[in-house]
């Protein structure tokens, strides 16, 4: 299976909308691993990890986001596997403390 990590920043109105508790859902129920949190700068990063058809299609729901978030952008890059190592021992997707 076609494995992918990338590393993901959205910007716009996405803090205070309940956009890292969406992203969290979403990547759970795709059974990805990674994590999310928000940005000083206010922006929302995250880390998926899994098979790239399903990472693919969660970099596309980054795109729309939840009700009252207005995504502007959306970068995504690969990553590494070390990145994964942010995550919260024993979950296979956190929601971490802003940066």
């Amino acid at each position: 299976m076609n494995q992918a990590i990338l590393h993901v920043t959205i910007s716009g109105r996405v803090q205070g909308v309940g956009y890292r508790v969406w992203l969290e859902d979403r990547a759970r129920d795709c059974d990805l691993e990674g994590w999310v949190r928000n940005r000083a700068d206010g922006s929302v990063e995250a880390v998926f990890a899994g098979p790239a058809r399903l990472v693919g299609e969660m970099v596309a729901l980054c795109r729309h986001g939840p009700p009252g978030a207005r995504v502007q952008a959306v970068l995504d890059e690969p990553a590494e596997a070390d990145q994964l190592a942010l995550r919260r021992p024993g979950e296979r997707f956190s929601v971490l403390p802003t940066a």
